[in-house]
């Protein structure tokens, strides 16, 4: 059946009962007590006041009024108060007419919501196990039954009722007082459109117990999603994440000795949480993600240190870590150097100093707290993105404050005291809100009025949070100054700074009773709801909650996407010192008492009736000290000498009708009615048209501001596109570089290529000319082979482009230089300045020899011929000849006459000196057809000799000689020529009978 046909059902319904309850309620006032203590006839009275309670807790009534505030007992017990029908019972009742109930609260402060647009919230207020989260949960269940919904509305709805058991999931855990404690603080933003109907949500949580991961009292558990998990984890899922189902096997959750609790059912709870991830929209990655957080969690717990020789920490057992290291999507061996170093920074080095065992188990538990407490935060936004509401037009609140109740245990710690000062906060907020503010209201209007005093705690709450002088800022001092720092140290501070304050007191400080309840390391708070002992150890620790740095590059770069949203890089590029726990803690504190303060106020205080959490039993003792600290005898006496119906005047004469005495003024009233009617619609007109222009340039506005924007995207893209190339580009040559000496692959080949094509282009403007030019364009190191190929090349070409270009004649030329080379150069004088002068052909015209002469040497083809002159052996006499050559032999002619002829086969050599003379000696054999050998004295000396051992084919027989050289005269003789430098040259037979010959020195 629909909500909206079940309202019809339940109107008899009410009607019936409305009767049945108030009667019920007249005649068995003695039996269930009043339902306002407003109406007790004893108001005064305290042990009144209790009575009544008990009556009404006795009854199973656990809710009653004081005014329209509702005081809550805990039953420990499901009534059977919560029902649809209950529910519809109570929907747009007035706030008196039913007895009292939650959904009365709820109701009234949706209705005055929806009747007056404005803002509302309720604060449920309360010691730790009194029943807040219950309440809550309570109301929210009712608006979502009674508001008007549609199917749309109805995922927001679904929304809204599941994001509880997720947060309780990872944020409540069993304590010694509560088995569903509230181990954080949770505002949650209920937004309902002008209708009514509820659109979405917004959640506000604060310092969530993060120590609780590393370690419980006894009687005591760790969050409930761990042994959801381990229970009601199916068996694939435990399996991948490296878990086995018994809970006694993790160290993080047997510390309390309570992993099994009769009272919770942790198997179904997880099917609830499962369900409700579906819902929420959580995407299977972020169900997977979120799982490996928690298995790596559990993991981490295990994880044991041991010692080495040197004294540091080492991990023996490498399983745990490796599930960690898969879980989170981190490198092993990095995770366990960062579980076993600090990288300390001095000045521009980084060092990695290795942790002893303590220190080592520190980090852990470090890490283990900071995923957990980070990985809570990232799921509040992950369900306030699911709850949030696009729609930007104006909407209402309903807010509910469930936040950690104040809590007293045996040893007493920083979280204790972050959840005393909150709740030192929120009864102040409530004293500002009610007794003080409506005292001073009645004063200020003039009322007759007799105070009625209350106890104000802002003089603790100043002791905690003032600047400079408080608690807190004290703590902050001595976690942020340099030297060290100690627990001790704090609580010395504490003495002198806030030594004389009235609600503090330490061991040191103390009278000679008190003395012995307060250890040396502790200091005493005396609190709105009664004294709280402190231990200081661990103070500073969790203050500063510091995660070393290396551990936070490891989470920084792991592959898990919450963890690497949770975990961001830029934190490491920041070296801002981080604001404190507390300092954080404070500031959120005032941000929600802001909130609060902005809005309408309707209060719940619960009470918790025994410390062992047993239904229908009554501690009268625990009970007044609870009605004494939340100071309802107070608010009782207020409500009960003020007014019952208290509103602002602009909202009653909005509601009230006016009571008018004299008609003249009833004419006046209409005509100013009429007046400000006819301003009022002019005015509306107004602003209508002016609304419509402002939402036509709105338009026009917002689609410039697109195409502005889509343009932009459009060119950024592009530059984006164009840089993204380049740095591909970049990077592929720098690879390329680094690899270029590597036989070609993928990696170089393009930046090979790019050097082979520029410097082929270089080189095209390099090339040598002529085969004469030697230079060549210096190659890069990887084209030293290819280069010299090429070098080659280029050679071969230049030399048969000037081959083909030179004719027969020149290259005889060429030849015959090529030989007068071989044979003189380095080694005669004279010969750098005849290199360019080119050979003749012949000296002498054949018509310029004898034809007698060309008769004898009989017809043989006359090559060569040039003037000489020949010096006789006997008295070295110059005489005239021609030298003839043909291709056989070589003569000495004299006119027309053979003076000697010397066949080429019988030559023995030819020899001329190193300096610069025409002398030639022709070798030849000892025999009677030849005289001896022939001295002769051409011009041409580089010339001739050439031509003769080239016709002879006897270019090794040529001898260059220095100083002198031997010569055959005739048969057995010998004579000598000497060589010698002088001004004039000349050849004379010298005084030994020697033949001299006199040379110039050549000109370089």
């Amino acid at each position: 059946m629909s909500y909206g046909n079940m309202e019809e059902v339940r109107k008899e319904e009410v009607e019936d009962n409305t009767d049945i309850i108030m009667e019920g309620a007249l005649i068995a006032r003695d039996r269930v007590g009043v339902q306002d203590f407003v109406l007790l006839d004893s108001h005064t009275s305290e042990a009144a006041f209790l009575n009544n309670l008990r009556k009404r807790y006795q009854e199973n009534l656990i809710y009653t009024y004081i005014g329209t505030l509702l005081v809550s007992v805990n039953p420990y017990k499901e009534l059977d108060i919560y029902t649809v029908t209950q529910m519809q019972l109570y929907r747009g009742v007035n706030f008196f007419e039913l007895p009292p109930h939650l959904y009365a609260i709820a109701d009234n402060a949706y209705r005055v919501m929806c009747s007056e647009y404005n803002n509302h919230f309720i604060l449920i207020s309360g010691e730790s196990g009194a029943g807040k989260t219950e309440a809550s949960k309570k109301i929210l269940q009712y608006y979502a039954v009674t508001c008007p919904t549609t199917e749309q509305l109805q995922v927001v709805r679904d929304r809204l009722l599941l994001s509880n058991p997720v947060l309780e999931a990872f944020g409540n855990a069993k304590t010694l007082r509560n088995d569903n404690s509230s181990r954080f603080g949770k505002y949650m933003d209920i937004q309902f459109d002008f209708k009514g109907a509820p659109v979405g949500g917004h959640i506000l949580s604060y310092l969530i117990e993060k120590s609780r991961v590393v370690h419980q009292n006894h009687g005591e558990r760790n969050f409930h999603i761990f042994y959801q998990l381990l229970e009601g984890g199916e068996k694939d899922l435990l399996s991948w994440l490296g878990l086995e189902r018994n809970p006694q096997k993790y160290a993080y959750l047997v510390q309390g000795r309570c992993a099994k609790v009769f009272s919770i059912n942790d198997k179904n709870d997880w099917k609830i949480v499962r369900k409700a991830f579906s819902i929420i929209n959580f995407t299977e990655k972020d169900l997977e993600h979120l799982f490996g957080i928690v298995a790596s969690v559990l993991h981490l717990g295990n994880i044991q240190f041991e010692e080495d020789s040197n004294g540091h920490a080492i991990i023996r057992n490498g399983t745990q870590i490796k599930w960690i290291s898969k879980l989170l999507g981190v490198h092993l061996s990095i995770l366990q150097e960062a579980l076993t170093h600090r990288k300390i920074e001095a000045r521009s080095e980084e060092v990695l100093s290795p942790l002893n065992v303590d220190l080592a188990f520190y980090a852990r538990d470090a890490v283990a707290k900071a995923i957990y407490g980070r990985t809570f935060t990232w799921l509040v936004n992950k369900i306030n993105g699911s709850l949030a509401n696009k729609d930007s037009t104006r909407k209402t609140v309903i807010g509910l404050l469930d936040i950690y109740g104040f809590e007293v245990l045996d040893t007493n710690s920083f979280e204790q005291f972050c959840i005393n000062y909150c709740n030192e906060k929120l009864q102040q907020l409530l004293i500002e809100m009610t007794l003080k503010a409506e005292q001073e209201e009645y004063e200020m209007e003039g009322i007759e009025w007799e105070p009625i005093p209350y106890f104000n705690n802002k003089i603790i709450c100043d002791l905690v949070e003032q600047k400079h002088k408080g608690i807190i800022s004290i703590l902050d001092e001595e976690c942020l100054r340099p030297g060290e720092a100690t627990d001790l140290s704090f609580l010395e501070k504490l003495e002198e700074k806030v030594g004389d304050h009235a609600h503090f007191v330490t061991r040191k400080l103390a009278d000679q009773k008190t003395r012995k309840s307060i250890d040396w390391v502790d200091f005493r708070l005396l609190h709105y709801a009664g004294e709280v002992t402190y231990c200081a150890v661990g103070f500073l620790e969790k203050n500063n909650d510091l995660l070393y740095r290396n551990l936070k590059e490891v989470l920084c770069n792991s592959k898990n996407g919450i963890v690497r949203e949770c975990f961001l890089l830029s934190e490491l590029d920041s070296r801002r010192r981080p604001e404190t726990v507390a300092t954080q803690f404070k500031n959120s504190l005032m941000s929600l008492i802001e909130i609060l303060m902005s809005k309408e106020p309707s209060y719940v205080r619960c009470i918790k009736p025994n410390e062992n959490k047993e239904p229908g039993k009554f501690d009268d003792c625990l009970i007044r000290h609870q009605v004494k600290y939340l100071g309802l005898m107070e608010h009782l006496r207020v409500r009960r000498a003020g007014f019952a119906y208290r509103r602002k005047y602009e909202h009653f004469l909005q509601r009230t009708k006016i009571f008018i005495r004299f008609p003249k003024t009833l004419f006046a009233t209409e005509d100013a009615f009429e007046i400000r009617k006819h301003l009022l619609v002019s005015r509306l007109q107004a602003k209508y048209k002016g609304r419509l222009g402002k939402r036509d340039y709105q338009k026009k506005r917002k689609a410039a501001i697109k195409l502005e924007a889509c343009w932009r995207g459009v060119l950024a893209r592009k530059e984006a596109k164009k840089r993204t190339w380049a740095v591909q580009i970049i990077r592929k040559f720098i690879k390329g570089f680094i690899n270029r000496k590597k036989p070609l692959c993928p990696e170089n080949i393009e930046f090979v290529r790019l050097v082979q094509y520029k410097y082929l282009m270089k080189l095209r403007d390099h090339i040598p000319r002529n085969v004469l030019d030697k230079s060549w364009l210096q190659p890069p190191s990887i084209l030293e082979e290819i280069s010299e190929m090429l070098q080659k090349i280029c050679i071969r070409n230049l030399v048969r482009k000037y081959c083909r270009g030179v004719t027969p004649e020149r290259k005889v030329q060429l030849q015959q230089k090529a030989v007068t080379s071989a044979i003189f150069r380095g080694k005669k004088e004279g010969y750098q300045q005849s290199i360019n002068l080119p050979f003749a052909d012949t000296r002498l015209k054949e018509t310029d020899i004898s034809p007698k002469v060309l008769q004898l040497i009989q017809g043989e083809k006359v090559k060569y011929a040039t003037p000489v002159v020949k010096y006789d052996r006997n008295g070295f006499k110059a005489r005239e000849r021609l030298l003839v050559l043909t291709q056989s032999s070589a003569y000495v002619v004299e006119m027309a006459k053979i003076k000697q002829k010397i066949d080429y086969a019988t030559l023995k050599g030819i020899s001329t000196s190193n300096l610069c003379d025409g002398i030639v000696v022709i070798h030849v054999p000892e025999d009677n057809k030849q005289k001896g050998d022939v001295i002769l004295q051409c011009e041409h000396i580089f010339e001739t000799v050439t031509k003769l051992c080239m016709l002879a084919n006897k270019q090794n027989l040529v001898k260059v000689v220095k100083g002198s050289l031997r010569f055959r005269i005739g048969s057995g003789k010998e004579g000598t020529m000497v060589f010698t430098v002088g001004p004039e040259p000349h050849v004379f037979k010298a005084k030994d009978g020697q033949l001299t010959v006199v040379s110039n020195q050549a000109k370089s």
